[in-house]
């Protein structure tokens, strides 16, 4: 691993942005994927609308924004990705780095899927604009999805189409690429998502979905389960954001001082919280006009909504510009880990960044094949249980493992005296102009008295903690108890890692913090 000294030795001098929108907007990109505009509106549909909108909005403050500004942070001060951040920072003889696989091997799993299902994005983008669903029934539709499927170097066509454009836009670096691309994909989205909404929200029939969406329901959510809404909320203000696995860590590493991260951080989550709302208005609504269930999950996308769009007026137009909404928050999200990949080789072995674009692209083309295998030629596959997938593997590693026991590793690193500490975190993250991170809120983050010394070091790792353990119970319960209990020592194992790492002791002198 090289460090910063002799990176600019070797004219290998840290990039940065080219300003503090490109910042934020390349950021955003990231958290703005599949999860906002995919899985946010369908949840919605699932666990009562505006009730579940308040509690997911409640857990985005007290949970998402306090864990990006701890990957900002060491992002920021290390200069590097998540493949030596930790060694940068972490005190003399302490393990920490260790949990740097979490970060690298989530990035990779990561973009095993995304590639495919940003494929999907693209090819469906293509069919809309052409007209292939002008006309046709439920029937035509879903048969058309399901023929995509088997259709293996259909599939393989499209993936690899969109990690050669994603690892091209990365080929030109941060200013001239990300940066650039990001700031027009950024703002184009915004502009279709709003053309699309005022559109949805006018359709006959709407009214009843706009309530749905607006109005809280408490009694309803009382029938669903005031636990289920909960965790629901709690989980996708969880993974909307992107967390855990560095994908954030590495813009806060292209940052200057001259912004505190704790407003940053909020700008972030107020883009990508108004995106998953605005998909929300774009489906919601629309799923009413037409009486359409709109808790009827992924396939509510591929199948449900170009079956709206065939039977109103200029559906060719409003199917392509809803599916090139998609493509972009797909991409903005492909290009952002597709640099944390790029970086780690850079960071690691000290690669040109030319060199580290193209050996990653080919990696990842490999990588993604089993991906696109497993709805195909290995569609006897179901490691997960009948009806699964090999993507519903990754899926579960990197949704269910990697990202919150990456975020874990992150809090107890900011705050444990024998990691980063407190007082270093504080002193980073309060650099420059902007919203000042409270250095109360460290009973919140670590310590505290009463109810908040209860609260960063105990409370949020617990409720990261119940995140994972139920995304466990939830996955594995309905088969079986012997089952369930495999899984749930596993789950244990990965954690017992995490743990381990976070306990090591210093061998150098050091104060708190």
């Amino acid at each position: 691993m090289l460090d910063l000294k002799q990176r600019e030795v070797y004219g290998m001098k840290r990039e940065t942005f080219g300003s503090r929108l490109g910042f934020i907007l390349v950021s955003a990109g990231c958290a703005v994927g599949i999860g906002n505009v995919w899985k946010f509106p369908y949840m919605c549909g699932q666990f009562g609308g505006a009730a579940f909108i308040l509690i997911y909005l409640v857990f985005l403050l007290i949970m998402g924004i306090p864990v990006m500004v701890c990957e900002f942070g060491v992002g920021r001060a290390s200069r590097h990705s998540v493949a030596a951040a930790y060694e940068t920072l972490e005190p003399k003889g302490t393990k920490w780095h260790i949990t740097k696989w979490i970060g690298v091997i989530g990035c990779y799993f990561l973009m095993m899927f995304y590639t495919t299902v940003g494929g999907w994005m693209l090819y469906y983008c293509v069919r809309s604009f052409r007209g292939d669903f002008v006309g046709a029934d439920m029937k035509t539709v879903s048969a058309g999805f399901s023929d995509m499927l088997g259709n293996m170097p259909l599939m393989t066509f499209w993936t690899i189409l969109i990690s050669i454009i994603g690892f091209g836009v990365c080929a030109f670096g941060i200013q001239k690429g990300i940066e650039k691309v990001s700031k027009f994909m950024m703002t184009a989205l915004l502009l279709i998502m709003i053309v699309l909404a005022i559109h949805s929200v006018m359709m006959k029939g709407a009214g009843a979905g706009i309530r749905f969406y607006l109005i809280p329901d408490f009694r309803q959510m009382a029938e669903i389960g005031i636990g289920n809404v909960i965790f629901g909320a709690m989980s996708q203000a969880f993974f909307t954001l992107s967390i855990g696995i560095g994908a954030m860590l590495i813009f806060g590493s292209y940052m200057e001082k001259d912004q505190r991260l704790f407003g940053e951080a909020v700008n972030i989550t107020v883009l990508d919280t108004i995106v998953a709302l605005m998909a929300g208005f774009i489906i919601i609504p629309a799923c009413f006009a037409y009486g359409i269930e709109p808790g009827a999950g992924p396939s509510l996308i591929f199948i449900t909504i170009p079956n709206i769009f065939a039977q109103v007026a200029g559906g060719r137009v409003w199917g392509g510009l809803f599916f090139l909404f998609l493509s972009f928050a797909a991409f903005t999200t492909l290009v952002a880990v597709f640099e944390n990949i790029i970086s780690f080789d850079m960071d690691l072995f000290g690669w040109s960044r030319k060199k580290s674009t193209l050996v990653s692209l080919i990696l990842i083309i490999i990588l993604s094949m089993p991906c696109v295998m497993g709805f195909n030629v290995l569609a006897g596959f179901t490691p997960l249980g009948e009806g699964s997938t090999i993507m519903d593997l990754e899926d579960f590693i990197v949704s269910n493992n990697l990202l919150p026991l990456g975020s874990l590793g992150y809090v107890l690193f900011c705050t444990k005296k024998n990691g980063w500490g407190w007082n270093s975190f504080l002193e980073e993250i309060n650099q420059g102009e902007g919203w000042k991170f409270p250095a109360g809120i460290k009973g919140y983050m670590s310590y505290g008295l009463p109810l908040l010394i209860i609260i960063m070091r105990y409370v949020l790792p617990m409720i990261v903690l119940v995140i994972y353990f139920k995304g466990y119970y939830d996955k594995f319960q309905p088969m079986g108890t012997k089952t369930l209990i495999g899984w749930m020592i596993v789950a244990f194992l990965f954690l017992a890692f995490v743990i381990g790492c976070s306990c090591g002791k210093s061998t150098a002198e050091k104060v708190d913090k």
